[in-house]
């Protein structure tokens, strides 16, 4: 299973953990999500361009001449996209009359796609736009399609042709094809944009860089609609001027384009690869109600009343712990902590803060909060150390504290799939109990869990070395869970993990 990890916009800067048992708040290093100044300092305009000698040094000045909110850099990257004019002579001459312009070249014309993921490795920004050469946007607007996501509103915002502005007057055909497109992109993804084929999309870079995007041509903007929808980030819209060329002065996206977009919206809305696997596997884990609340049941007998959740993730088991009273949910990717504020910073009785496990330091928020039991499900084979990792929560943890800690089980099963989401490991008879036993904690219990899953785990991913988990495989495993549990119980087997449970010891008085 993957590796769950991260802080929102209403984060607290104290974490006050109520019932404390020792009286005290902890502090959680996260910045002021509602300061743009804090989080953002350079803004990168990412521009594709192709044969644009006519409109490039234009485009270029109004970029610069456009203001800016909350005091932001500005860095252009623009790539020439193999073009056979002279917009590479002018872009080099522009970029020494201006320093904030960095220029690269592309050896062949491959398309806006490939041109845009190139100036995506190549900025340094903390926000990107979509910037076109053609003069069809106004740079004039940057201000708008910035603001949701300075106000901490919003990770992605698009900018519509089609809400509450002035436009030319263009082709029928042209707009008829854009909505669509934008309908169907609507209808597999559930959203409600207006304008999805919309050049001006402001990103944070947090999560552009998070989205692997495989298009070369125009099908990225199908494409990067689909895999934001999909990693669930947070999306406005907002209205823009828009001055479309005619076919006549330059304009390159032809009927062939529109039927392209429409085999990618389908395609990209059916793969898997819209983040990493990780993130993959613990979507298609909330198609599994059934499973998780299996592995809940297995744990609750050995769970107390003041909990911690390392590696908590997208939240799959918080909200069944949570129900035990006090809880603590950590994780170290802000994405993740950013989800699970969302969904929990109206409780009290929830707490969100960030812990890496591989940092020693960060354990020691877990002292003064004091719990009786520590979860761990699926997280320690993500790290290498992991013997570290139990010798630093004896450490901080009190006298008497349990820790129930899941993992992989079975060397031999060892997949591809292993690889890719992260695990160092998949942990032999006796490995874990041992690592434990030396960093201090006394064994409770050792079980095995979906000795199912076994089977299952050694065809799709041994035998036929399948790199990710799908939706509708989860779907079927939750489908036949409650089958599986009685098959748990009397199957003379190991299962596809082991469960530990163990206890931080009580200090035994000194002799006099």
């Amino acid at each position: 299973m993957p590796r769950k990890k991260c802080v929102a916009p209403a984060f607290r800067q104290q974490a006050d953990f109520g019932l404390n048992r020792v009286g005290a708040s902890i502090t959680v290093r996260v910045s002021n999500m509602n300061d743009p100044t804090a989080r953002y300092r350079k803004l990168s305009i990412l521009m594709a361009a192709y044969n644009e000698e006519c409109t490039l040094r234009r485009c270029l000045e109004q970029i610069l001449a456009a203001p800016l909110p909350g005091g932001l850099d500005r860095e252009i990257i623009l790539v020439d996209d193999g073009s056979t004019d002279h917009t590479w002579e002018i872009a080099q001459r522009l970029s020494q009359q201006h320093p904030g312009l960095r220029i690269f070249q592309q050896p062949v014309n491959q398309g806006k796609g490939a041109a845009i993921r190139r100036a995506i490795r190549e900025m340094s920004g903390d926000i990107a736009i979509f910037q076109d050469a053609d003069l069809e946007y106004e740079p004039r607007d940057y201000g708008r399609l910035l603001r949701p996501i300075l106000e901490g509103k919003a990770d992605v915002v698009y900018g519509s042709r089609f809400t509450g502005e002035e436009r030319k007057v263009l082709f029928f055909w042209h707009t008829l094809g854009n909505r669509g497109l934008t309908f169907l992109s609507n209808l597999l993804n559930n959203l409600n944009l207006t304008d999805m084929e919309s050049c001006y999309k402001a990103f944070t870079t947090r999560c552009l860089r998070t989205i692997p995007l495989e298009s070369n041509r125009f099908g990225i903007e199908p494409e990067i609609t689909t895999k934001v929808a999909r990693n669930r980030f947070r999306i406005y819209e907002v209205p823009i001027a828009y001055n479309g060329r005619t076919y006549e002065e330059g304009k390159k996206i032809g009927w062939r384009d529109g039927l392209a977009a429409l085999w990618f919206i389908v395609k990209y809305r059916l793969s898997s690869h819209y983040a990493d696997a990780g993130k993959v596997a613990l979507d298609a884990l909330e198609q599994a109600p059934r499973f998780n609340q299996w592995m809940y049941d297995t744990i609750r007998p050995h769970l107390g009343h003041r909990l911690v959740e390392l590696g908590a993730g997208r939240g799959n088991l918080s909200r069944l712990l949570r129900r035990h009273g006090h809880l603590l949910v950590t994780d170290n990717r802000p994405d993740y902590l950013q989800d699970l504020s969302r969904k929990y910073d109206y409780l009290e009785t929830v707490q969100v803060a960030s812990l890496d496990l591989a940092v020693p330091d960060d354990f020691a928020l877990l002292k003064p909060y004091a719990p009786d039991t520590v979860v761990c499900l699926n997280v320690l084979e993500h790290i290498q150390e992991d013997e570290a990792v139990l010798h630093n929560l004896y450490r901080v943890l009190p006298e008497d504290c349990r820790l129930v800690f899941l993992v992989p089980y079975n060397p031999r099963l060892y997949s591809k799939f292993d690889q890719q989401i992260g695990h160092f490991r998949r942990y032999q008879k006796g490995e874990l109990e041992k690592k434990m036993q030396a960093a201090g904690f006394q064994i409770e219990r050792q079980l095995f869990f979906n000795k199912v899953g076994v089977v299952a785990w050694w065809v799709a991913n041994t035998l036929a070395g399948q790199r990710t988990i799908t939706s509708w495989q989860l779907r079927l495993y939750n489908l036949l869970t409650p089958l599986f549990r009685i098959l748990d119980g009397v199957l003379p087997i190991s299962g596809l993990s082991t469960i530990v449970v163990a206890r931080k010891p009580k200090e035994t008085p000194r002799a006099a």
